[in-house]
């Protein structure tokens, strides 16, 4: 029973945190709603006995993912960002979607495939169980080319990010080495003859 309160009340605040993202017109303030909705599936993974994923939750995608996102976003123009008011206008579009994505799951699949008969309950795992053995033999051997996949796209995104966040110096003053090597002594000193003056 105490299990299932602590279940429900990370579930909680991983979908209220999960409503802040999309809803919160500042990013910064997205990106960290982000992060507590990361900590509270950890939570739940934790409770689901799947303590390796879980930690690389908090490892990967809190410790560097998500504070590549921050930079990212912190780097761009948030105050522009942060002036849109285009929430109202697409709450129709959001809310329909959200609306045939139920749908499709309540009609398409139904409640009554998600029952134990279907899917029952997994067993408890005996005292040599580790799950990061198990999810190796499986993750490098039937979905290796998925994995290389994810990999790839994960550095596309990256580059994408830093190429968007990447910007030339703007009014403000730096250094040219190579203009300082091939200055010439003709355009920096101008000598001029003047007569001596006599007391």
């Amino acid at each position: 029973m105490i299990l299932h309160l602590i279940f429900y009340a990370y579930a909680l605040v991983a979908v209220a945190s999960a409503v802040m993202v999309i809803a919160s017109r500042n990013p910064v303030h997205s990106v960290l709603s982000l992060v507590v909705t990361f900590f509270a599936m950890a939570a739940v993974w934790m409770i689901l006995h799947a303590e390796f994923l879980a930690l690389i939750l908090l490892l990967v995608y809190v410790g560097a993912v998500m504070t590549l996102f921050l930079f990212v976003v912190m780097m761009i123009s948030v105050r522009q960002e942060s002036r849109r008011k285009g929430f109202v206008r697409y709450l129709p579009f959001g809310i329909l979607i959200v609306a045939l994505i139920i749908g499709l799951v309540v009609i398409g699949i139904g409640p009554e495939r998600f029952d134990l008969s279907h899917y029952p309950a997994p067993l408890l795992p005996g005292a040599d169980y580790n799950n990061l053995t198990q999810l190796g033999s499986i993750l490098y051997t039937d979905y290796v080319y998925p994995f290389e996949i994810a990999g790839v796209l994960l550095l596309a995104a990256i580059i994408a990010a830093i190429t968007l966040a990447h910007r030339g110096p703007v009014q403000r003053k730096v250094q040219n080495p190579a203009a300082q090597v091939a200055v010439r002594r003709e355009d920096r000193i101008r000598l001029v003859n003047m007569p001596v003056e006599k007391k």
